[in-house]
């Protein structure tokens, strides 16, 4: 869970602001998750901090949602171009992918519990990046 919490300072997903009467604040929570390695034996525990039964309503909350999805023809296209071309290619597992999207609504969520700031205990986090489970998650 600190690991998810630094990633988070490192990639200044949010900063710590005070709170104010009319802010919709939501709630966080943990998920967690065994990874499994080939012999389906637990190699690694995850945790994950997501937006906590958040219902959004479209046009008052954000004003669309959007999925990346990449199509397998341009992914074709594009591997034989570098192979056509004698580029290098790399694969990669980005940990934190969402937290290098930005958002352009303002969100407000609660600090998570265990992990409340001593001294400003009754501040939230304004959210500068994506979170998980949040509608604009997936555009940014």
């Amino acid at each position: 869970m600190q690991q998810e919490l630094n990633q988070f300072n490192a990639n200044d997903v949010w900063e710590l602001v005070p709170q104010h009467n009319n802010m919709t604040i939501i709630g966080t929570k943990y998920v967690f998750r065994d990874k499994l390695d080939e012999n389906g034996i637990v190699s690694q525990n995850k945790a994950r901090l997501v937006a906590q039964g958040y219902n959004p309503q479209e046009g008052i909350d954000y004003d669309e949602t959007y999925a990346q999805v990449a199509r397998i023809e341009s992914i074709r296209i594009l591997l034989a171009y570098a192979c056509a071309l004698d580029f290098k290619q790399f694969q990669m597992d980005v940990k934190s992918a969402f937290l290098n999207g930005f958002i352009n609504e303002e969100v407000d969520v609660a600090q998570p519990l265990r992990f409340i700031d001593i001294e400003k205990p009754d501040h939230v986090y304004k959210l500068k990046k994506a979170l998980y489970c949040l509608k604009q998650s997936p555009k940014a």
